[in-house]
């Protein structure tokens, strides 16, 4: 095989979710029976690799200085759902169970892989606080010890002298599982069943 088809094939690897076999196949596919679908998403990823970036409130993904959510007037901009990443806030929105605001941490707090505070975004969470924009704050983060050590980090660094609730989404969603993996309903009712968190 050329070198230029290997590179293709290690950047495919490096995709979530994508192993030797698949990348091989995809590799090919690409290159081979549909090199027209090759063209179109080297350029669709230039298009969201110059294009797309973090909102400036929530760290959604944007085209402008804020995502269409946290744009939304309609929306209650006073109460936040905290999640772990983007595909979480995708799959509530798909529930049609929230019509609040959210905010994306991009992970979750993990010493043994060295993502600590700095590497998550809380300071914008906690500087929204400290402004008094918030009401109350919605934890749905993953229900693991990760998760829950995060929710703890996220409650003991609250600014004093600022009231907000703070409260955990119930869970349906299994130990050790994610808000990605939970159907709708579960979701809704997570989110229906929330409750205090200290």
């Amino acid at each position: 095989m050329s070198t230029a088809f290997e590179n293709l094939q290690q950047a495919l690897r490096k995709l979530p979710g994508i192993g030797y076999r698949s990348s091989e196949r995809i590799a090919l596919h690409l290159l081979l029976g549909k090199p027209e679908q090759l063209k179109s998403l080297v350029s669709a990823l230039g298009e969201a690799s110059t294009r797309v970036v973090r909102c400036t409130r929530c760290g959604n993904l944007s085209e402008d200085g804020l995502c269409s959510v946290c744009a939304n007037t309609k929306r209650d901009h006073r109460t936040v759902c905290v999640v772990e990443n983007v595909p979480d806030l995708v799959a509530i929105e798909r529930s049609g169970s929230w019509r609040s605001v959210y905010h994306v941490l991009h992970g979750r707090l993990s010493p043994l892989h060295g993502i600590g505070p700095d590497e998550l975004n809380i300071a914008s969470l906690l500087e929204l606080i400290r402004a008094g924009e918030v009401d109350e704050l919605v934890l749905a983060l993953s229900n693991d010890v990760e998760g829950e050590a995060t929710c703890h980090y996220i409650c003991g660094h609250l600014p004093e002298g600022v009231p907000v609730r703070l409260t955990r989404i119930g869970f349906g969603i299994p130990s050790g599982g994610g808000v990605l993996y939970a159907d709708s309903v579960t979701l809704k009712s997570a989110l229906e069943s929330r409750r205090s968190f200290s």
